[in-house]
């Protein structure tokens, strides 16, 4: 049966999948991120594992690359990764030849914002625009079903967006970016930060050390009510939806739709993002706020969109 490979690489985990040429994930496999401290050669070992182990010995129709990271308008190099050790490397060729298959590279928002424009919550709308929360913050702008990927094929950056002047630093060698105030790494730090203070049911789930805290932690703490997990998500949340606020000023889209990693919280997260954007949005009151609207396909959102981008490659102009 004729099947596609995606693949979403983030600053933690690879997120590999079987994917039918009509977008339904079949199964998928993860491995860890070895990071960005790593060399190329390091990083690509852990992909190649990951598509070795779903392929299973058969040839794919093609595979689609989405990498949080700048890819280049001509979809062939990732420029600069924030969280990943790739800067201005020949991705797609190199790995194309030595998984024997067509290979697609795209920027893994965009892929997530391609699926859920297909198969999602941005089905049917005219424009939305695509947030994702993992590691850091990665996003799209879509219209009619298209992906907007600007001049340099690097449009939709907005977790470097500085919001705090001389904030917290961050890996893109600024300070206040957007994502060190709401993202995976941002939550994890504010709980660890309270683990360290104060006992909680996330000091029993990460055993006494702080280190060892993840983001899946702190949502299962949340969920069971402790008061430190849900402070932070309420912090993350809000801080989501300040930014948001000036997406939406300057891009008007129809829906929002968050992704990624961190938004298995649901309104955990969400509720305050809402609450933050209705606050924050010049003139909320003469126009209507966008819905806010979780990503149907999850985590694996951006698998799915470089699948289906693999099927189909995208005209970049």
């Amino acid at each position: 049966m004729s099947f596609l490979i995606g693949v979403d690489v983030g600053g933690t985990k690879v997120l590999a999948g079987e994917v039918t040429p009509d977008g339904r994930v079949v199964r998928t496999v993860t491995h860890r991120t070895p990071g960005r401290r790593v060399s190329v050669t390091a990083l690509e070992d852990a992909l190649t594992a990951a598509v070795l182990e779903v392929a299973d010995g058969r040839t794919p129709l093609g595979i689609g690359l989405a990498a949080a990271g700048f890819v280049d308008a001509a979809g062939e190099r990732v420029m600069f990764a924030p969280h990943l050790p790739w800067a201005g490397e020949d991705v797609r060729h190199r790995l194309a030849e030595r998984w024997g298959a067509p290979v697609t590279l795209d920027n893994d928002a965009n892929c997530a914002a391609y699926a859920e424009s297909r198969l999602g919550a941005a089905r049917g709308v005219s424009s939305a625009l695509m947030v994702t929360m993992g590691t850091g913050i990665g996003g799209a702008l879509v219209l009619d079903g298209r992906v907007l990927r600007g001049a340099n094929g690097m449009a939709g950056e907005f977790g470097h967006m500085q919001v705090v002047p001389d904030g917290r630093a961050c890996e893109c060698g600024r300070h206040g970016c957007w994502e060190q105030y709401s993202s995976g790494n941002a939550l994890v730090r504010l709980a660890r930060a309270r683990v360290v203070a104060e006992p909680t049911v996330l000091t029993d789930l990460c055993q006494g050390q702080p280190d060892q805290l993840t983001g899946p932690m702190v949502t299962a703490a949340a969920e069971d009510g402790d008061l430190v997990a849900r402070q932070a998500f309420s912090s993350v949340g809000d801080w989501l939806g300040v930014g948001l606020a000036g997406l939406v000023a300057a891009f008007d889209p129809a829906v929002v739709v968050v992704g990624g990693g961190v938004s298995a919280a649901g309104d955990r997260l969400l509720d305050p993002a809402r609450a933050a954007l209705g606050r924050s949005l010049v003139g909320a009151e003469h126009r209507s706020v966008p819905e806010v609207r979780a990503a149907l396909l999850g985590p694996e959102a951006g698998l799915v969109g470089a699948a289906l981008l693999a099927a189909e490659p995208p005209s970049r102009g």
